[in-house]
């Protein structure tokens, strides 16, 4: 049977990932929105690029897969999901004369912002060494926006470890799905001498028996008298969305941190056994993921 895993992931951070810029300052990624406000975002790419990283790191996932032998650089003619952890959880693109693609089994979303951003900036200058040589310092701005993120992640996991002719073991699929379990529990982004933490505050998702991100643009704060809120409706309501005649409610688990978030009271009494902390969140995925393979 068809199963897939989605996600819906909250953190906070400050300034993720900036533009070009313009002069001496250095412009985050932002979108404006119809009412005016406007929303800084990490995109899926920079979180692509963090997830690999640190799969790298934490589990040696091979990243001698690349060369420029036919002139771009992309992943080498000869290279397979077999050797690539990579290619098989985001895909790639080989261009020659007999062209192979594979979409990605790992679907990410922009991690957008969910406090509006207000043109914060920060003025920077190198007065430290420039006193060394008793030279003028140069000058810089950077824009600064520090605040809840939000992004959703889903995999179709019946094409993990699967590629043409190519089929992994059970095993070695449910090895690369935990991986990235791991790597989302820690998961970090180094930017301009920071090291951000993207670790899950809250997260929402389960198994379902169609690849579709349910709780993308579903999870939206507020600002209450103590504190941050997330906002419940919302979910309810999704969760009580059907699909082939069940609604997704009853395969959907919540994980959030305790003391975050001033309404968790409220999850617990709505939601009941379905909330639990994060860590246990993960371990009850982490149990999906095995039964779903075999192993």
């Amino acid at each position: 049977m068809k199963k897939a895993l989605t996600m819906t992931v909250v953190f906070q951070a400050n300034s993720l990932n900036y533009g070009e810029g313009i002069a001496n300052i250095s412009e985050l990624k932002k979108f404006h929105r119809g009412d005016g406000e406007v929303y800084t975002y990490a995109s899926r790419q920079s979180i692509r690029y963090d997830i690999v990283r640190l799969g790298n790191e934490l589990f040696g996932w091979n990243l001698d897969t690349v060369d420029k032998a036919s002139g771009v650089v992309q992943f080498k003619k000869d290279v397979t999901i077999n050797d690539s952890v990579e290619m098989d959880l985001f895909g790639y693109l080989k261009t020659d004369k007999n062209s192979q693609k594979r979409p990605a089994v790992v679907r990410l979303s922009h991690a957008i912002s969910l406090e509006p951003y207000k043109s914060d900036l920060e003025f920077l200058n190198n007065m430290g060494l420039a006193s060394r040589i008793g030279q003028d310092a140069n000058l810089a701005n950077i824009e600064q926006h520090h605040s809840f993120y939000t992004y959703t992640l889903t995999i179709d996991l019946n094409r993990v470890g699967v590629d043409g002719e190519i089929e992994l073991p059970n095993e070695e699929k449910a090895n690369r799905v935990l991986q990235l379990l791991e790597v989302l529990k820690v998961l970090n982004r180094n930017i301009r001498g920071r090291q951000e933490n993207l670790a899950p505050l809250f997260v929402i998702g389960g198994m379902y028996n169609v690849a579709n991100p349910f709780f993308l643009g579903r999870v939206q704060l507020s600002a209450i008298t103590n504190g941050w809120a997330i906002q419940t409706k919302l979910i309810k309501e999704t969760m009580e969305q059907t699909f082939a005649g069940e609604a997704i409610g009853k395969d959907t688990k919540i994980g959030i941190l305790s003391g975050v978030f001033a309404n968790e009271g409220e999850f617990y009494d709505l939601f009941s056994e379905q909330v639990m902390p994060v860590e246990p969140f993960f371990q009850y995925v982490s149990k999906q993921i095995q039964l779903y393979y075999g192993v």
